[in-house]
């Protein structure tokens, strides 16, 4: 609390300094009168209190003309008291820090909205530096890097990949309190999982299905997109799929049936059972009978019709080469959980 006896002084001489603020003449104190000399330390206490009152009158006001007036208060007592022991020091040090942290941030901000995704990036990449863990930088980042390779760009690929682990990681340990510039922690989960399997897809599809998967959980604004259900079935069918597929040929390609045999066999069952799954869901959510207000992302018939093709003839290998039940999975295949 402030002391009641310098009120109506903090008053005056805060209405001076704005007005010698506003002159450009920063810190400069009024001419005392031969008559009355102040002290030297009681000059100094004056011009402390008076920075802070312009300071603390001004901090949480919602306009752009108090917040920059008590930055440039803050900023001028942490240039002139910064070495002092005081208690107000530590509240000025920490607005100063968090009002030019925003300043950076609408700077890296305003270079992705103009889509000068190059630049976002020099912006950025000191900002990680020194602050490894800001999560609006890497988010910003790796939206712009999404953006920039599906404009056909691959330059920013590998670093844009970087970013979103690291991105993803504060998410999953729990480290992020502030979801900017998503619009939740949710959403920033599944986005950045969204864009992770989508870079990954070619290099590293078991790496990138597990991505999709956790793009597409409940609440997600995935969870009813066509497009990143098939993906998901896709890099399952590229990645382990087909790994364990071409060992378990290689093994047991011509031997009879065994203990083991029947383990992998069952390990590649699972998983054609879970691709066959996403297909289907691909194939429910693109029907082409939408009723008003569905948010789900249209897709063309051709894609459809290419989806359900290949869901078949997964389908049938599994099971008989009969497509006996099918129609039946599509229709309920939304109403259960992912397997």
């Amino acid at each position: 609390m402030r002391r009641s006896g310098s009120r109506s002084l903090t008053i005056i001489t805060s209405t001076l300094l704005l007005f010698l603020f506003a002159a450009g003449i920063s810190g400069q104190t009024a001419v005392p009168t031969p008559e009355n000399p102040p002290m030297t330390s009681q000059r100094f206490d004056r011009d402390r209190e008076t920075l802070y009152a312009i300071f603390s009158e001004n901090k949480r006001g919602l306009t752009p003309e108090k917040q920059n007036r008590a930055y440039g208060a803050a900023k001028e007592f942490v240039r002139r008291y910064g070495g002092d022991n005081n208690s107000d020091l530590k509240e000025v040090k920490q607005f100063v820090t968090d009002f030019e942290r925003a300043l950076r941030n609408d700077e890296l901000y305003a270079a992705y909205g103009a889509k000068d995704y190059a630049k976002t990036f020099e912006l950025g990449r000191p900002l990680l530096k020194a602050e490894p863990e800001n999560f609006f930088v890497l988010g910003v980042l790796a939206e712009a890097g999404y953006e920039n390779a599906l404009a056909g760009n691959p330059s920013l690929n590998d670093e844009t990949i970087d970013y979103l682990r690291r991105a993803i990681q504060l998410v999953e340990a729990n480290k992020v309190s502030k979801a900017d510039p998503f619009k939740s922690v949710e959403v920033a989960g599944s986005f950045l999982n969204l864009a992770l399997g989508w870079f990954l897809k070619d290099k590293s599809p078991a790496e990138a299905a597990a991505a999709f998967r956790k793009a597409v959980q409940p609440k997600s604004p995935y969870e009813n997109d066509p497009l990143t259900y098939y993906r998901l079935g896709v890099a399952i069918l590229k990645g382990e799929f087909a790994q364990l597929s071409a060992e378990y040929n290689e093994k047991f390609g011509a031997k009879p049936p065994s203990p083991e045999q029947q383990a992998m066999f069952e390990r590649i069952s699972l998983l054609a059972q879970r691709a066959i799954d996403a297909y289907a869901r691909a194939v429910a959510l693109s029907d082409p009978q939408r009723s008003v207000g569905d948010t789900r992302p249209q897709v063309t018939p051709e894609f459809r019709g290419r989806v359900q093709a290949q869901l078949t003839a997964l389908y049938k290998s599994f099971h008989n080469n009969s497509d006996d039940g099918l129609n039946d999975l599509i229709a309920s295949v939304l109403s259960k959980p992912l397997p």
